[in-house]
């Protein structure tokens, strides 16, 4: 890509022994919303799995999560014959962050997100084979959600992992939450930690922060996490709070999830704390070629859970995948 299509230079990925990066691929700068330097990576399967590639899957990680978390299931991807272009969403991995304390979650409006979206789309147009598959997870699977409402035409289909339509807000209600993002934001607090939690990622541990059963799984990410402390974001900001409240929102009105005409995937844990299973239950239902798939046992990160666990995942992809981008 020439630097007038927003590209800048070879980026990093950032790999360690036991999750490095996939084969076929490398790191790019972008420029998203408001010229902000972003990191996207693509990637091309062997000739040895597909003469021809299936398509593109594009991949979205949740909130706080880099490309480099994802490395596993990329090669997933590849091994079924598919490109796979990833992106660090504005505020996380290596992207520009948004306030100068790295570690604060922060998010101004959704409008940027997906504008940045479009513009990671547009930049890839030409190298990304059709047809696109979208894979999402949490933050990264509503943002996927509002872009199929905007305008699906451009997709074969998506497999959403616990897509963060209703965030659970523990023992305070909805109501007292959104009533305490208006009063913050309004006193210029949205670059604050919520509840002054910092939430500071390297002090996390299997037994109390895990939103996998798979311990292996979960340590290597802590790996690559501490050889690369750049990758880390810690507990959300106002501002980020009020980005997924209004996400959400969004996405959950009736309309707009009619409005999606390619089939969506929502595969979701059964022991998820952090969205309500419910409501993406409720969601599947009404999009007009929604499936609900729920993983007994499965904590939020079902991408990362034990092998049996995320098979269900992959199986759901393939059944999709298998549809709508048929092996040659």
């Amino acid at each position: 890509m020439s630097r007038d299509q927003g590209f800048t230079a070879e980026a990093p990925l950032m790999g360690v022994p036991g999750a490095d990066a996939p084969p076929g691929g490398k790191g790019e700068w972008f420029r998203g919303a408001g010229g902000l330097r972003l990191r996207a990576a693509f990637w091309t399967p062997s000739t040895l799995v597909a003469a021809t590639p299936r398509g593109t899957v594009i991949l979205s990680p949740g909130r706080t999560e880099p490309i480099e978390k994802y490395f596993e299931v990329i090669g997933n991807f590849l091994a079924r014959g598919f490109c796979v272009l990833a992106h660090d969403w504005r505020g996380q991995g290596l992207s520009a962050r948004l306030l100068p304390d790295r570690l604060k979650g922060h998010a101004r409006a959704v409008e940027e997100f997906l504008d940045d979206y479009d513009r990671l789309l547009e930049a890839f147009n030409e190298r990304a084979p059709k047809p696109w598959i979208v894979v999402g997870h949490s933050m990264g699977g509503v943002l996927n959600l509002l872009t199929l409402q905007a305008d699906d035409r451009r997709f074969a289909g998506a497999v959403l992992s616990g897509p963060m339509l209703r965030i659970k807000t523990g023992k305070r209600s909805m109501w007292t939450v959104k009533m305490a993002v208006k009063w913050n934001l309004r006193h210029g607090k949205a670059g604050d930690f919520v509840l002054d939690n910092p939430d500071d990622p390297f002090a996390h541990t299997f037994e109390t922060d895990a939103l996998t059963t798979d311990q292996g799984r979960y340590e290597l990410w802590r790996q690559q996490l501490y050889a690369c402390p750049h990758l880390a974001v810690g507990g959300p900001t106002w501002g980020w709070l009020a980005f997924g409240l209004d996400a959400g929102e969004r996405a959950l009105k009736p309309r707009a999830l009619k409005a999606v005409g390619t089939p969506v995937t929502i595969v979701q844990a059964a022991e998820d704390d952090r969205v309500w299973k419910q409501t993406n239950q409720w969601a599947a239902k009404r999009l007009p070629h929604g499936r609900y798939v729920e993983v007994p046992g499965a904590q939020h990160e079902v991408i990362m859970e034990t092998d049996p666990l995320r098979a269900v995942f992959l199986a759901e992809f393939d059944t999709l995948a298998d549809k709508v981008a048929p092996a040659r």
